[in-house]
C-alpha cells in the first residue's frame, strides 16, 4: 500500500543534509548520463556507417589488377597487366556459384578538365563503361528515364545515364535532359536516364558526378580493345563470397601468367567480409560502452551504499526507538532500502533524461550539417527500460547492506547509542 507518511519521512531524511545527498546522487547521475550518452553516440556511429553501405549487395566483391610483385614464367616483377573480355567469360564458365558478374571500364583518359559539353555548358565528370547488372551491386535510384539494358550492350549504343550533378551543371533548372545529346571527350551520347544516390561510399569516383555508358560502347568508341579495368561479382544465395573469391583469383592468375604466391598482383575487396568485420566492431563498441557506463554507475551506487551506512549510524538511536515502540525489522529494512532506491532512482532518472536530450540535440545539429559519420544518435526504448531496471536494482542493492546492519542492532543498545 502507498504510505504517505513513509515517503514524507524518506524525503525529510534525504533533505536533512542537502549537500551530502546531492554529492552522493551525482555519482549515479553521472554514471547513467555517461551510459546513455555513450550508447547513443555508438548507435549514431553505427547508423552512419550502415548508411554508407546502404543498398550495396552484401554478397559482393570487387576485383582489379595491380602490378606483379613476383617474377614468373619469364616475366619480370612489376609487370602491368589488365583483365580482358575472355577472362570474364572464363570466370562465368568455371564459377557457377556467381550470380552476377559486372565488368567495368573507367575512363581515365577521358576524365580530363571540362570533358563534357552541352551547348554552352561544360563540366568535368567521370566516365564509366558498365553493364546493366551494376544495379544489382551498387545502390542508386533512377529518377528519370531508364538505366542501361542488354540491347545497349549488344548494339554498342551511344547512350548514357547521368548523375544528378551532371544534370545540374549542364541543364537549366526544370529542363528535361532525356533525349538530349552531350559530348564527352569528343563523342556524342544521348541521355536516356538520370540517377541519384544517397550513398556517399565511392569506389574511385563520385557517383553524383558520374556518366555511365554501355561497356561495349566504351571499348569501341575510345579504343580500349578488349580491356577490362575491374569487375564486381555477387554470389548466389546458397554460397559465400569467400567460397568464390579464391576460385576467381586462381582462374585469373592461371590465365594471365601470375605467380600463385603473388598475393598483390590482384587487388580485391570482399564486401561480405567487411560487413562482418563492422558487425563485430560495433558489437565490441557496444560491449565497451556498457562496461564503462555500468562501471561508472556501480561506482556511484557504492558511494550511495557508503553514505547510507553513515546515515544508518547517525540514526541508530532513532531506529532503536522505532524498534522499541513496535516497528518490525521489515519496517526498518523497507524504509532504508526505499531511501536508497529513491535517491538512486531520482539521480539516475535525471541522468537518463539529460542523456536522451543530449542525443536528441546532437541528432538535430547533425541533421542540419554535412555530417556523414553520425546519424540519429540515441537509444531505443528497450535500452531505456533496461537502464530504469538497473536503477531500481542498484538502489535496492545499495540499501541492502545498511538495512541489514540496522536491524542487527538490539533496540536497547540502539537507544543507549550516543
Amino acid at each position: 500500500m502507498f504510505d504517505i507518511e513513509l515517503y514524507k519521512e524518506i524525503w525529510q531524511a534525504i533533505t536533512k543534509n542537502k549537500v551530502r545527498s546531492t554529492l552522493t546522487a551525482f555519482g549515479v547521475f553521472w554514471g547513467l548520463f555517461m551510459l546513455v550518452a555513450l550508447a547513443g553516440a555508438g548507435n549514431g556511429l553505427e547508423n552512419g556507417i550502415n548508411k554508407q553501405f546502404e543498398g550495396f549487395a552484401t554478397n559482393a566483391a570487387f576485383v582489379w589488377s595491380e602490378p606483379t610483385t613476383v617474377a614468373y614464367k619469364g616475366f619480370k616483377k612489376g609487370r602491368s597487366w589488365s583483365f580482358v573480355n575472355d577472362d570474364m567469360k572464363a570466370i562465368l564458365q568455371n564459377t557457377p556459384e556467381i550470380e552476377h558478374l559486372v565488368p567495368r571500364l573507367q575512363g581515365f583518359r577521358q576524365n580530363t578538365p571540362n570533358n563534357t559539353v552541352y551547348k554552352d555548358k561544360y563540366g568535368s565528370f567521370s566516365l564509366n563503361g558498365d553493364y546493366p547488372a551494376l544495379a544489382q551491386v551498387e545502390p542508386f535510384e533512377i529518377t528519370k528515364g531508364r538505366f542501361l539494358n542488354d540491347m545497349d550492350i549488344r548494339d554498342s549504343r551511344k547512350i548514357c545515364v547521368i548523375g544528378p550533378r551532371v544534370e545540374e551543371v549542364l541543364f537549366k533548372k526544370g529542363e528535361n535532359p532525356l533525349g538530349k545529346f552531350i559530348r564527352v571527350s569528343g563523342v556524342y551520347f544521348q541521355i536516356v536516364g538520370v540517377f541519384d544516390t544517397n550513398n556517399n561510399l565511392n569506389f574511385g569516383y563520385d557517383k553524383r558526378e558520374a556518366i555511365h555508358i554501355p561497356f561495349t560502347t566504351m571499348q569501341r568508341a575510345f579504343n580500349y580493345g578488349d580491356i577490362v579495368h575491374l569487375f564486381s561479382f555477387t554470389a548466389k544465395k546458397q554460397f559465400s563470397v569467400a567460397d568464390i573469391e579464391d576460385k576467381v583469383l586462381s582462374i585469373l592468375k592461371k590465365r594471365n601468367d601470375i605467380a600463385p604466391e603473388d598475393i598483390s598482383a590482384i587487388g580485391h575487396i570482399n564486401i561480405e567480409r567487411q560487413f562482418k568485420i563492422m558487425s563485430y566492431l560495433f558489437l565490441g563498441i557496444r560491449i565497451l560502452i556498457w562496461v564503462v557506463g555500468l562501471g561508472t554507475l556501480l561506482a556511484g551506487v557504492i558511494g550511495i551504499s557508503n553514505i547510507m551506512l553513515v546515515i544508518v549510524k547517525e540514526r541508530t538511536k532513532e531506529i532503536g526507538i522505532k524498534r522499541a515502540i513496535g516497528a518490525t525489522p521489515y519496517n526498518i529494512i523497507r524504509q532504508i532500502i526505499m531511501e536508497s532506491v529513491f535517491l538512486t532512482f531520482t539521480a539516475g532518472y535525471v541522468g537518463l533524461i539529460l542523456g536522451i536530450l543530449l542525443n536528441e540535440g546532437l541528432g538535430i545539429i547533425l541533421a542540419n550539417s554535412d555530417n556523414d559519420i553520425f546519424l540519429n544518435p540515441g537509444i531505443d526504448l528497450a535500452s531505456g527500460l533496461k537502464a530504469l531496471l538497473i536503477l531500481v536494482a542498484a538502489g535496492a542493492l545499495a540499501g541492502l547492506l545498511p538495512a541489514s546492519r540496522a536491524v542487527k542492532v538490539k533496540p536497547i543498545d540502539a537507544i543507549r547509542y550516543e
